[in-house]
């Protein structure tokens, strides 16, 4: 007679975005490309964290992350973007909203 095996929950190996997630990184990230303000990208899966890193050029430090950090999703939000400097631009629960400063950042006045 087998012992019942407790409940636990599972914990991920590593935080990754999803399909929908990754759509609407890549949406606001394909119209900056269209503007020629970024060209290149990076993403990282991690443990506690999957990053999406935006670049100017390739092989330099980049410009944003949009970070998911799913432990912080009770608090703050597990979406935040982060720039090069290592501050927090903004974070929140909607990722559409979050990413709305990256638009912002990159408004050029035209002659």
């Amino acid at each position: 007679m087998d012992a019942p095996i407790p409940f636990s929950p599972r914990i991920p190996e590593q935080v990754s975005f999803d399909r929908h997630e990754l759509g609407t990184i890549l949406s606001v990230y394909g119209r900056m490309v269209a503007q020629g303000e970024w060209r290149d990208y990076g993403i990282s899966v991690l443990r506690e964290v999957a990053v999406f890193a935006i670049f100017r050029r390739t092989a330099e430090h980049p410009l944003y992350r949009v970070e998911k950090r799913p432990k912080l999703r009770q608090r703050q939000g597990m979406y935040a973007v982060v720039g090069m400097d290592g501050q927090i631009l903004r974070r929140g629960h909607d990722l559409a909203q979050v990413l709305r400063v990256l638009e912002r950042k990159t408004i050029r006045v035209v002659d």
